[in-house]
């Protein structure tokens, strides 16, 4: 028997590994042609850490010092560079989800990513298809940390707070689900950052270094 009805995940380094392989050789690519100064300023590690506090838009906008006309520039660089590149599921994702399904559950995404990429990286790695997805193409006041896809879920399938779980590897998911009085965890098994798994550790009530440990809190039983 399932813990929770509803299972709510984020994409990028929760889902599918993608800001290793993708999201950051697409931000030193895009650097070296418009900020070259900058090009060789960010490791993998530093970006991540940069990316969870403050965010990748502080980031673009106040250390790298981009417009507001740049930044839609970026973003639109951005969407070409992902089309063309397809990220990996985890292992273990796609059987989670399929046993969670299975069992009467319904899944959800709430992420940062566009639909359209979310879709597609779904049907790649083929994994289940989601009930819901609230991607970036929502007007931003519905985007997370807003609640709104939380709220919109449980009126749509009648469902309670107790009955849901938000799984992502960011502050945004964390501070969506304390906005809707849901249950939280960190998703830990996409980078190995002391300390984003310290922050996250000090804030979650759950840490999730395994796929693994996230099917057994949701179906319970020991590793």
């Amino acid at each position: 028997m399932i813990k929770y009805k509803c299972l709510v995940l984020d994409h990028d380094d929760t889902v599918v590994d993608s800001t290793a392989s993708i999201h950051f050789p697409c931000f030193v690519e895009y650097l070296s042609k418009y900020r070259p100064a900058l090009a060789d300023s960010y490791t993998t590690e530093s970006y991540f850490i940069k990316n969870f506090d403050p965010g990748i838009v502080s980031l673009l906008r106040d250390e790298v010092g981009l417009s507001a006309e740049e930044l839609a520039h970026e973003e639109e660089y951005w969407r070409d560079y992902v089309r063309s590149h397809l990220p990996r599921a985890y292992d273990g994702i796609k059987e989670t989800c399929e046993r969670f399904l299975s069992e009467g559950g319904i899944l959800a995404v709430v992420s940062h990513s566009f639909t359209s990429y979310i879709e597609r990286d779904y049907e790649h790695n083929g994994l289940p298809t989601p009930h819901r997805i609230y991607g970036w193409d929502s007007s931003p006041e519905r985007r997370k940390p807003a609640p709104y896809a939380l709220f919109d879920l449980m009126k749509t399938y009648k469902l309670d707070p107790c009955e849901i779980l938000v799984v992502d590897d960011l502050k945004p998911g964390l501070e969506m689900a304390r906005a809707a009085g849901v249950d939280f965890a960190a998703a830990g098994w996409g980078y190995d950052i002391p300390e984003i798994e310290r922050a996250m550790r000090e804030s979650c009530a759950h840490y999730l270094k395994t796929v693994k440990e996230l099917e057994l809190l949701l179906f319970g039983g020991t590793e």
